[in-house]
């Protein structure tokens, strides 16, 4: 297999060095995927024609932080199927199923992860491993398909080389350790920091694909955090505008870059019936509401908006008990430049690369073309063939 990997500038990781990230992807058997291993720079864009498997590589990640983060594989994988290899075959007992991990980068040194799923003819998580340092720190195998467990053992280091239990088969393994191990030998604190490492660096995950047609509409005042679709983009304005001058500020700045005439302001507006609208100061007295942008300039506002802004903001899974310092927001954005002009999505990745070099933000994105990405500083391009290779 060749992936061709333009390369990340030398010390573009450097900034980052005590935050758990997750660099590398491992695609084993998924999709269109076979024996795929994708390094992951701060600002990776997959680029590839049309079926070349870059969305399926942005799901499998999302698949991993959200079992990371605890859900169960019926939540995770709601149509399994689509993520079996189109030829693969049932074995002799009928089963079949996809191969998915990644490494993650930290404190720990590399830990890697890979799991075996099972879809058929039950869905369930049948095989998983924990590795560091030249140690299998968790392993765990389906020892009899009638139990909805498997079997676990991981890494002990003390009298007991290692410890056994059962373990639920539609959980993650690696997220229920701390649960499990006390942390009372140099062993078990391996496995703990190994474990923690890679739970941090897949959780803080933001899968983000604006859709103009819903932002257009004028929307009730809530949390003020941004939805995946960014539906609710005004309501965010609502709040960050009065929350940080500074961030807004630089909003205000990139919002310029990307839409038509002049821009003074991006507003929050109240209507009458206590919903809000976002608004565009044009300096000259005149405000042009968002529902008149076109579906280039309404996509620009929002991943601008996302990468100026965090897990506070975002509606995502923050880690509370790891401090803000130390958490990487990881934003993935599956049709990176979707509606936009070549001026707009540079702009773009040009705003990406100076909020990832700050190492609060990594983004993994995907685009049939993204020769307006080149001469960015600190973006590596992932070139997908046909194959998914």
């Amino acid at each position: 297999m060749t992936v061709f990997v333009e390369e990340v500038p030398a010390g573009a990781e450097g900034c980052t060095p005590g935050r758990p990230r997750v660099g590398e992807l491992r695609l084993h058997a998924y999709a269109m995927h076979r024996r795929a291993v994708f390094p992951l720079g701060p600002l990776t864009f997959f680029v590839g024609r049309s079926g070349s498997g870059k969305s399926s590589v942005l799901r499998a990640y999302e698949a991993l932080a959200r079992l990371g983060g605890g859900a169960s594989v019926d939540e995770v994988f709601a149509d399994p199927g689509a993520c079996v290899p189109e030829r693969a075959r049932p074995d002799s007992a009928r089963r079949r199923g996809f191969r998915i991990g990644c490494r993650a980068d930290g404190p720990a040194g590399p830990v890697t992860l890979d799991l075996a799923v099972q879809t058929e003819p039950e869905l369930r998580i049948v095989g998983e491993r924990l590795t560091g340092g030249g140690l299998t720190l968790l392993q765990t195998a389906l020892r009899d398909p009638r139990q909805r467990t498997v079997q676990a053992a991981w890494h002990t280091g003390g009298a007991t080389a290692v410890t056994r239990a059962p373990l639920p088969d539609d959980r993650l393994g690696t997220a229920l350790l701390p649960l499990r191990v006390a942390g009372s030998t140099d062993g078990q604190r391996r496995v703990l920091a190994a474990a923690e490492q890679m739970v941090v660096a897949l959780r803080s995950v933001f899968a983000c694909d604006p859709r103009p047609a819903r932002m257009r509409a004028a929307v009730p005042v809530g949390a003020g955090r941004l939805l995946r679709g960014c539906d609710n983009l005004a309501e965010v304005l609502w709040r960050t505008r009065s929350e940080c001058g500074r961030r807004h500020g630089l909003f205000v700045a990139a919002v310029r870059e990307g839409c038509v005439g002049a821009v003074s302001d991006v507003l929050a507006e109240e209507l009458i019936d206590g919903t809000v609208r976002g608004v565009l100061d044009r300096g000259d007295g005149v405000g042009t509401v968002l529902g008149r942008l076109g579906d280039g300039e309404l996509r620009y506002l929002a991943l601008a908006l996302v990468m100026l802004t965090g897990p506070g903001v975002l509606e995502v899974d923050a880690v509370g008990e790891v401090p803000a310092a130390l958490q990487t927001l990881t934003v993935l954005a599956d049709g990176f430049d979707r509606c936009l002009d070549a001026r707009q999505a540079r702009a773009l990745a040009m705003l990406a690369g100076r909020m990832c070099e700050r190492g609060h933000v990594r983004l993994v994105g995907a685009s049939s073309d993204a020769s307006w990405a080149a001469g960015v500083p600190g973006v590596s391009v992932v070139h997908l063939g046909r194959d998914g290779t």
